[in-house]
C-alpha cells in the first residue's frame, strides 16, 4: 500500500485557497480533506522512480484555522490515512483581508543531523527552532509565510551521511564520467532526492513545513559554489563530463521539489511545463520533458522562468532569480539579463501595494566594504586598470566569491533608478525592502536615495544568513571589518581609483553582523514595518529553540 516518503508540505495560502505537495512512494492518488469541509485529489505522476503530487484546496473560508488530513489511495490497496502529526500537525491557516503579515526568513541551510557532534560542529537549526515556536503558539501568532532565499540543499558539500552513500554509488556504478572530483557531490536526479529528503523529512521540521506556507528560490549550491559568477567560470564547468548531467538533476529536481510550490492554482493550470509533465504517457515521457526543459534553461535563461511575485494583503512580494539569469558577457554584465530585468520593473512599478518586498539570495546592499570591494574588482577585471589587472581582477572575482549585485554595477545602478521611480510617484509605499541570505552572516541597513526624496517610503536591506551553515572565524573577522569606517574609506577609494563614482543611494549597517544559525522574522501591518531577529539555541536533550536577539521598527 502507498504510504508518503517526503511532506505533506504546504506551499500556496491565500483567502481561499491552498496548495499541498507530496511525494508518495507510488502510484496512487493524494486526497486532501479538511475540517471545514473542502477537500482536493490529484493523481501522482512519476520521474525516475519517485512519485509527487500538488494538491490544491479551493473555496477555503477566509481568515480560518483550518485542519487537513491526507489520504493516499490505490485500486489495489486499502485507504491509508497519512497525517502530518510531527509538530504543529497538519494545519493550515487562511489569509484575512485586514491581516497583518509575518514573514520568517533566511537562507543556507545544511541538511545534517541533530546529534551531539553535529550539533556542537554546525549548531543548533533555525528552522528547527521556528518548528519548535510554532509547536507552542496560537495559529494567530503563526508567521504567514516562510521565505526559503537559496541554498536550501549544497549539492557540491553535502552531510557526511549523504558522502558516504555517494561514495558507495560511484563504487558500485563504476562510471568514467563521475571522477574524483564529485566523489562526494550531487550528480543526478536520484542523488538530489536524497538531499530533499534529508532537509525536509527530518521529524524536528515536518510539522513546520506543512503548517506554514512557502516560498522559496535557488542559489548557487543548489547547482555548485560559485554558480554564473563569471562568463570564465561556465567556461570551465561546461568541458566537465559531469556538468550536463547535474544540470538535469539539480534543475529537474528544483523544479518538481520547489518551484511548483511557488505557483499559484491559477499559474499551476496555466503552466505548460506542468500540463505536459501530468499529461505525459510514461515516466520516460516525463524524464526526456524535464531533461530538455532544464539543458535549455541552463543554457538560454530566456527559456525558463523562476522568478515569481506573491500578494498578500497590502504587500507585494517579488521574488528574484538572481542566478540563473545573468548575462556574463563582460563588456555588458548584469545580474539579470533584459528579459529578467523588463519583468522585475513590470511587477515592481505595477502594483499599488504599501509594502514592495524584493527577495534576492543575493543582498542588494552588501556590508559597505564588502561594497567597494565588488565594485572595484568589477572594475578592474574589466580593464579600469589594463589588461595584466583585468586577468588578476577576474581570477579574484571567482576565488573570493565577488558576485553580489555590487559586483554587477550596471544591474546596482538599475535597481536604484527603479526604486526612484517607485517613491517619487503620487502615492509611494511605505516601505520597499530587500530581504536576503547567502553571506552567513545577518545585518539590519537602512538606505536612502540622494537624488529623489524619501520621507514618504523607507529603504532596508534585512539579510538573515544561515538557517544553519556557520562561517569560520576567519571570515567573521572580514565581516566585522567590513563596517569599520576606515576600512569603508580605504576600498571606497580603491573604487574611486578604478574610475567609479559614488552610487545615488548611501546605506549603513543599523544592527548586526550576527553569525550564528538564526532566522529573521519581518511584520508588516498597516503602513508599519518592524523587524525581529532570532538565533538558534541548543537545550536540554538536544532541543532548539530561538531566542531573540534583536527587534526594531523600521517605519517612523
Amino acid at each position: 500500500m502507498p504510504t508518503l516518503v517526503l511532506g505533506p508540505i504546504l506551499r500556496y495560502v491565500d483567502n481561499t485557497r491552498a496548495t499541498i505537495w507530496v511525494e508518495t512512494d507510488r502510484e496512487c492518488t493524494v486526497e486532501v480533506r479538511t475540517s471545514t469541509g473542502q477537500s482536493g485529489a490529484e493523481n501522482t505522476w512519476s520521474v525516475h522512480e519517485h512519485h509527487f503530487a500538488i494538491v490544491q484546496l479551493v473555496d477555503l473560508p477566509s481568515g480560518t484555522v483550518v485542519d487537513y488530513s491526507v489520504t493516499l489511495r490505490s485500486s489495489a490497496d486499502p485507504v491509508v490515512e497519512a497525517s502530518p502529526t510531527v509538530a504543529a500537525g497538519g494545519t493550515l491557516r487562511t489569509a484575512a483581508e485586514d491581516d497583518a503579515l509575518t514573514v520568517a526568513f533566511g537562507s543556507c541551510r545544511r541538511g545534517d543531523t541533530y546529534d551531539e557532534d553535529r550539533l556542537k560542529a554546525i549548531g543548533a537549526d533555525g528552522l528547527a527552532g521556528l518548528a519548535a515556536r510554532v509547536k507552542d503558539q496560537d495559529a494567530e501568532q503563526w508567521p504567514q509565510l516562510l521565505l526559503l532565499l537559496g541554498d536550501q540543499v549544497y549539492a557540491d558539500d553535502p552531510s557526511p551521511e549523504i558522502k558516504e552513500r555517494l561514495r558507495e554509488r560511484r563504487e558500485t556504478q563504476k562510471d568514467p564520467e563521475l571522477g574524483e572530483e564529485v566523489l562526494e557531490e550531487i550528480c543526478d536526479f536520484e542523488e538530489y532526492t536524497w538531499l530533499y529528503r534529508e532537509s525536509w523529512g527530518a521529524e524536528q521540521v515536518t510539522g513546520l513545513m506543512a503548517t506554514i506556507p512557502s516560498c522559496m528560490i535557488l542559489d548557487d549550491h543548489d547547482l555548485r559554489d560559485d554558480w554564473n559568477s563569471s562568463l570564465d567560470w561556465r567556461k570551465d564547468i561546461e568541458q566537465k563530463p559531469w556538468w550536463h548531467r547535474r544540470v538535469v538533476g539539480a534543475f529537474s529536481s528544483y523544479w518538481i521539489y520547489q518551484h511548483l510550490g511557488n505557483l499559484s492554482p491559477d499559474e499551476l493550470q496555466n503552466d505548460e511545463l506542468y500540463l505536459a509533465v501530468r499529461g505525459a504517457a510514461t515516466a520516460e515521457d516525463r524524464e526526456k520533458l524535464l531533461s530538455d526543459f532544464s539543458l535549455r534553461a541552463d543554457s538560454e535563461p530566456t527559456s525558463a522562468r523562476w522568478s515569481y511575485v506573491r500578494d498578500l494583503g497590502n504587500t507585494r512580494i517579488i521574488m528574484i532569480d538572481s542566478r540563473c539569469s545573468r548575462d556574463l558577457t563582460p563588456e555588458r554584465r548584469a545580474m539579470l539579463d533584459e528579459a529578467e530585468w523588463k519583468w522585475l520593473r513590470e511587477q515592481a512599478l505595477g502594483t499599488d501595494a504599501r509594502h514592495i518586498v524584493f527577495g534576492t539570495s543575493l543582498p542588494y546592499l552588501m556590508l559597505p566594504a564588502l561594497h567597494h570591494l565588488e565594485q572595484w574588482n568589477e572594475a578592474v577585471a574589466q580593464g579600469a586598470w589594463g589588461k595584466r589587472w583585468g586577468k588578476v581582477g577576474e581570477k579574484l572575482r571567482l576565488a573570493l566569491d565577488l558576485e553580489h549585485w555590487a559586483a554587477f554595477g550596471k544591474s546596482f545602478e538599475d535597481m536604484v533608478g527603479l526604486v526612484e521611480e517607485i517613491v517619487d510617484r503620487p502615492n509611494p509605499p511605505a516601505s520597499a525592502l530587500w530581504l536576503s541570505g547567502d553571506v552567513h552572516c545577518s545585518y539590519v541597513a537602512e538606505a536612502e536615495l540622494t537624488r529623489t526624496s524619501t520621507d514618504s517610503t523607507v529603504l532596508y536591506q534585512l539579510t538573515m544568513s544561515p538557517f544553519r551553515n556557520p562561517l569560520d572565524l576567519p571570515i567573521r573577522v572580514v565581516n566585522r571589518l567590513a563596517i569599520r569606517k576606515p576600512m569603508v574609506r580605504f576600498l571606497r577609494f580603491l573604487a574611486h581609483r578604478a574610475g567609479l563614482e559614488d552610487h545615488p543611494i548611501t546605506w549603513q549597517a543599523e544592527a548586526g553582523p550576527w553569525f550564528d544559525n538564526g532566522v529573521m522574522s519581518l511584520r508588516l501591518e498597516g503602513d508599519t514595518a518592524s523587524v525581529r531577529v532570532d538565533h538558534a539555541q541548543t537545550g536540554p536533550g538536544g532541543s532548539q529553540k530561538l531566542v531573540q536577539t534583536h527587534q526594531m521598527q523600521l517605519t517612523t
